[in-house]
């Protein structure tokens, strides 16, 4: 939930909380908690006594609900500058290149649930790089995603692009660009092995229509989950899964590599 007037995010749940006090402790602003959660956030609170941060303890946690918007609040709020998303730049690509970092563009992935998860298997998995599209069929850092990332956010840096065919097109034969399609015949057990040396730039669509024509076409491979039926040609029960379910298929295997 956004605070516009004083240009705030509430950022919520135990897991997300305490992994932000651990990891950005100067980035709250203020922190509210219920009784049963004091135990667990002493140590910050003593933090942000030092640097005179506001700290409170709540009764009711429906106090803590009307701060956050959300019932899933599990005992604690911490009010954060919202977060500014940094536009990608050449000059960050080209650090790509020379740490031969992977990066993951989310194809106008719309609920913020899903990001929250996909960012929390990006963490888990070692992706430090995602990059979203500066479009309104894409969420972008919410309350939701950054409690359903479970402190992931923490760990990635989340780039802003205007055209994912674009940034594509910039990275022709310097990384492989691989995408991500239910109609795809290269299983993504593959991806090591059609990677080589370079760096991979992997395309993740939204949870309808997966990725777009125009980034199909800009893609070097397309790649695709096998299903139980995919080995002996049948159909599967469903067509594909979770865009997140999947994005931890997909990154698991990009670790692998």
């Amino acid at each position: 939930m956004k605070n516009k007037l004083n240009k705030e995010l509430a950022v919520c749940g135990y897991a997300a909380v305490h992994t932000l006090g651990r990891i950005h402790e100067q980035a709250i602003r203020r922190l509210y908690f219920t009784p049963d959660r004091a135990p667990a956030f002493g140590d910050l609170c003593r933090r942000l006594a030092q640097r005179k941060a506001v700290y409170n303890m709540v009764e009711d946690p429906v106090e803590l609900e009307k701060l956050c918007g959300s019932v899933h609040h599990q005992g604690v709020v911490a009010m954060i500058p919202q977060p500014e998303i940094q536009p990608l730049s050449k000059e960050i690509v080209t650090t790509w290149l020379h740490n031969r970092e992977n990066a993951l563009i989310l194809d106008r992935v719309g609920n913020a649930n899903n990001l929250g998860a996909i960012v929390r298997s990006a963490a888990f998995f070692g992706m430090k790089n995602i990059v979203i599209p500066l479009d309104e069929a894409q969420s972008s850092v919410t309350t939701s995603s950054y409690r359903v990332a479970q402190g992931g956010m923490e760990f990635v840096t989340i780039y802003s692009i205007i055209s994912i065919p674009r940034l594509l097109r910039d990275a022709a034969g310097k990384m492989l660009r691989l995408g991500t399609a239910v109609d795809a015949d290269i299983p993504v057990s593959m991806v090591g092995q059609l990677a080589g040396e370079k760096p991979l730039l992997v395309v993740l669509g939204n949870e309808e229509h997966g990725i777009s024509e125009e980034v199909k076409q800009n893609c070097d491979r397309l790649v695709v989950i096998p299903s139980a039926g995919f080995a002996a040609g049948g159909d599967a029960p469903v067509e594909s899964l979770n865009v997140a379910q999947a994005a931890a298929v997909i990154l698991y295997e990009c670790m692998k590599k």
